[in-house]
């Protein structure tokens, strides 16, 4: 999968209006400020892809972006304290719990969440969501350039401990400032494509059920 060729196609702000060619989706959640856009960015190997911005939660509708044809990321609201009227926060959490529901394309979560405050309860309800549904989490931990290599390392270790028993989640170190983790998260993304697409094409057409 060559995530350089990914480029911005269309904005929802509600499920009605993602894309229809869609063959496999991979979303990106996380607390507003965990570095979602600048994840997306690097993982795509482009500075500008998703926008980055200095006011938390300023990312309010359904972004995706397609890799290859039918393949997409998605950049989902962050959640959090994002500094809009309560009406909006609750039209637009509404969608996003519709679009992780029943969005039958979705292929896996990846969850990011600050190395230095990990695992708040916003991406605990996302990743026990996750998993009661039966989708892959990838959980980063990111800005892992901002502690030292031994104390990132025993936070990935206590992380990992507390989620032992979900085999559906994969926890790693992320840094789009040094590279860590890049990697390690295309390939990740990559075969939860491939393993999409494989379902697709053994899921039955409408008119055969």
């Amino acid at each position: 999968m060559n995530f350089n060729q990914t480029h911005f196609t269309t904005s929802a702000d509600r499920l009605a209006g993602c894309p229809e060619d869609s063959l496999a989706e991979i979303a990106f959640s996380g607390r507003s400020n965990a570095g979602k856009s600048s994840a997306i960015n690097a993982i795509t190997g482009q500075k500008a892809l998703a926008r980055i911005s200095k006011t938390p939660g300023r990312t309010q509708l359904i972004n995706f972006f397609e890799v290859e044809s039918g393949h997409y990321l998605v950049d989902l609201p962050g959640y959090g304290f994002a500094k809009v009227p309560l009406a909006v926060k609750e039209k637009w959490q509404h969608e996003l719990e519709k679009y992780l529901r029943e969005r039958v394309t979705l292929a896996g979560l990846v969850v990011l969440s600050d190395i230095r405050h990990p695992m708040k309860e916003f991406d605990q309800q996302m990743v026990s969501w996750s998993v009661q549904s039966g989708l892959p989490v990838l959980l980063l931990l990111t800005k892992a350039d901002k502690l030292k290599r031994g104390a990132a390392k025993n936070t990935l270790l206590k992380v990992k401990k507390e989620l032992q028993d979900e085999t559906l989640v994969r926890v790693e170190l992320f840094s789009a400032h040094n590279g860590t983790g890049i990697d390690r998260a295309r390939d990740q993304l990559s075969q939860w494509f491939s393993e999409e697409a494989a379902t697709e094409s053994e899921r039955p057409e409408s008119g055969d059920q």
